[in-house]
This record gives C-alpha cells, sequence and structure tokens, in this order.
C-alpha cells in the first residue's frame, strides 16, 4: 500500500461533485462617485470667498462668497454675500445675492436680497424680504480647475529680521552679530 497513490477501489468509487463557483460580473463603474461635504462649524467665522465642487454645509458664520454645487445654510448659520450653487437650502439667516436652480427655503429660514432661481419652495413660517427672480441661464457646479489657486504664492525673499537677546555694549558689534546670523540662516 502506498501513502502517495490511491488504490484501485478508491478510483472507481463517484466523487460528489460540487456546485460551480459562482463567477462575480463586474461592472463598469457608472455611477455618480460619493460627493464630497465641506463643513463649517458653529462658532467659526469665515471671512472671503468658497469654491467648492460638492456640497458646503454652514453652521457658522460666512462672510463673503460662497460657489458651490450644493449649498446648505443650517439653522443658527449666517452668509453674507453672494450665493451661486445648483442647489440652495436655507434654514438659518442669508442676506445678499443668491443664484439657484433650485431653492428651498426652510421655517426657520431669513433672507433678505435678491433670489434667482429656477424653482423656489417657501415653507410656512419662513421670512424673506426682497426679490425673487426667475433664472435665465442654470448654474453648473464649480469645476476642480476653479478650486485651484490663480498663482503659486512664492516665500518673500526679503531678508529676515533679526532680533537678539544679546547685550548690546556698542551698536557695531550689534550689527556684525545680526549680518553673522543672517548669513549663517541664507546659506
Amino acid at each position: 500500500m502506498s501513502y502517495f497513490s490511491s488504490t484501485k477501489s478508491d478510483r472507481n468509487v463517484a466523487k460528489p461533485q460540487t456546485a460551480p463557483e459562482p463567477r462575480v460580473e463586474t461592472k463598469a463603474a457608472t455611477s455618480k462617485p460619493q460627493e464630497t461635504m465641506s463643513a463649517i462649524g458653529a462658532g467659526v467665522l469665515i471671512t472671503g470667498n468658497i469654491v467648492a465642487t460638492g456640497a458646503v454645509q454652514v453652521f457658522g458664520h460666512v462672510i463673503g462668497d460662497i460657489h458651490a454645487a450644493r449649498l446648505i445654510i443650517c439653522e443658527g448659520a449666517q452668509v453674507e454675500g453672494k450665493v451661486m450653487a445648483q442647489e440652495a437650502v436655507i434654514e438659518g439667516k442669508f442676506k445678499g445675492t443668491l443664484h439657484a436652480n433650485t431653492v428651498k427655503l426652510q421655517a426657520t429660514a431669513f433672507v433678505e436680497g435678491e433670489v434667482y432661481n429656477k424653482s423656489l419652495s417657501i415653507e410656512q413660517n419662513a421670512q424673506f424680504e426682497g426679490i425673487a427672480r426667475r433664472l435665465d441661464k442654470a448654474i453648473d457646479a464649480p469645476t476642480t480647475a476653479q478650486t485651484q489657486p490663480a498663482a503659486a504664492i512664492p516665500y518673500a525673499s526679503a531678508p529676515a529680521t533679526v532680533y537678539t537677546t544679546e547685550p548690546v555694549t556698542n551698536g557695531q558689534a550689534y550689527a556684525s552679530a545680526t549680518e553673522e546670523r543672517r548669513q549663517s540662516w541664507t546659506s
């Protein structure tokens, strides 16, 4: 009897057939990628412009322009400036000019200014003071190229000012020590 080969009787016995292994069909990814959500937290004040290819959710205070695919101004939040978005949902305060394909003013919203839209819905108890006009052209989401800075900001090339804690006995000793340090930093 051999340990490595099967006997004649083992070879004649029918082996149970196993079910064929299921094949996983791989389809090309046709669904949209996950939308990026940027949030501005409560207690945060931003003064400046915001450009986002995805959604922006504001819990804090923004003074400036916002261009995003989707904007949500949450209850208790404030935005002052010009907004461009495909969709805007306002639960907090907004003052300025709003351009959006779809605008939803929730019950807690307070809007003061101009609203340009394709579709506007205002819930009961929402406050709106201003004008609403129909958009001529739909708003597009910002592109990735629009989120890049216009030009790289170069580092300052001016020599650094050096402060020393050494006692100054005369002006010449201080000036030479400062120049030595400046040269050692730049080399």
